[in-house]
C-alpha cells in the first residue's frame, strides 16, 4: 500500500491564498462606494422614474443606510414604499410604510405616508385587469378596502389641510359606497337562494351603516321582495312605503323584480 504524500507548509499556504483569492473573485463590487447621499438618491429616483422599481428599491436602502437619522433617509424610505407599490409588492409598501410611521411619528411627511398607504390598498382592492372582465368591486374581499378607508380617514382627521386631504375624501366617499354595494351583493345572493331572513340581514345592515350610497335603493328592493315571499305583508308595505318616498322613479320598482342596472355602478378612478 502506498502512502500519501503530506503537503509541505509553503504548499498549504499557496492553496490557501488561492482559495482566498477564488473566494474575493465572486464578492460582488458596490459601484456606489464613492457615491455622495445626493448622488444616490438622484440615480435612485432616474431607476424609479425609468421604471426599474428593483435597482431603485436597491438603491433607497443603500441610501438609508449611509444617511440614516437624516430627512435624506426618511424620503429614501417614503421612495422605497412608492417604488414597491408601483412594481405591484403592496405588502412590501405597506411594510415599508408601516415601519416608517412607527420609527417617524412626527415627520411633516406623515400626511404623504398616509396618502400613499390609503392608496395601496384601494388599488389593491381594485385588483389588476379588474377593469376588463368588469367585476364590481363590491364582489370582491373588502378587507383592503376598509383598510384603506382608514388610513385616508386618518389623513383627512389629523390633516385637514394637507394636499392629500381632498383626494382622501372623494376616495373615502367611492369606498363607503362599494362597501354599501358589497353588503348588498351578499343580500342578492341571499335572495337568490331563497334564504329570505338572511338577505333582510344583510340589506338592513347596508340601510344602518352607511348613508346615502347609491346602493340603498336596491337593498330596500330585495327587503321588500324578501318580506314578500316570507309573507310579512305589514313589513313588505312598510318597505315599499320607505321606498317609495325615498326613490319616487326607482327602476327597481317600476321594472318588478330584483333585477341589476346595467353595467357596474360604479367607475374605475
Amino acid at each position: 500500500m502506498k502512502l500519501r504524500r503530506r503537503l509541505s507548509a509553503p504548499a498549504l499556504a499557496t492553496l490557501a491564498l488561492v482559495a482566498v483569492l477564488q473566494g474575493c473573485s465572486t464578492t460582488p463590487v458596490d459601484e456606489t462606494a464613492g457615491w455622495s447621499p445626493n448622488r444616490l438618491y438622484s440615480e435612485a429616483i432616474a431607476e424609479r422614474d425609468a421604471g426599474n422599481f428593483e435597482r431603485a428599491v436597491t438603491l433607497f436602502e443603500r441610501l438609508e443606510g449611509r444617511a440614516a437619522g437624516t430627512p435624506l433617509a426618511q424620503q429614501a424610505q417614503l421612495d422605497k414604499a412608492f417604488a414597491h407599490y408601483r412594481s405591484g409588492e403592496p405588502a412590501k409598501a405597506l411594510a415599508t410604510l408601516d415601519r416608517f410611521m412607527r420609527l417617524h411619528p412626527a415627520s411633516p411627511a406623515l400626511d404623504y405616508a398616509l396618502y400613499l398607504k390609503g392608496l395601496v390598498n384601494f388599488n389593491d382592492n381594485l385588483g389588476l385587469f379588474g377593469w376588463l372582465s368588469q367585476q364590481d368591486l363590491s364582489e370582491r374581499d373588502q378587507k383592503a378596502a376598509k383598510e384603506s378607508f382608514e388610513a385616508f380617514r386618518e389623513l383627512a382627521t389629523r390633516f385637514p389641510d394637507s394636499r392629500y386631504a381632498p383626494d382622501a375624501r372623494s376616495r373615502m366617499t367611492y369606498i363607503v359606497n362599494s362597501l354599501a354595494q358589497y353588503e348588498v351583493h351578499v343580500a342578492r345572493y341571499y335572495h337568490s337562494r331563497g334564504a329570505h331572513l338572511a338577505a333582510i340581514n344583510r340589506a338592513q345592515s347596508a340601510l344602518t351603516d352607511y348613508v346615502d350610497a347609491p346602493a340603498l335603493e336596491e337593498a330596500l328592493y330585495i327587503m321588500i321582495q324578501s318580506y314578500d315571499a316570507l309573507g310579512m305583508t305589514q313589513l313588505r308595505d312598510d318597505t315599499a312605503r320607505v321606498m317609495r318616498s325615498s326613490y319616487p322613479n326607482s327602476e327597481y320598482l317600476a321594472q318588478g323584480g330584483v333585477t341589476r342596472k346595467s353595467g357596474p355602478w360604479w367607475k374605475l378612478w
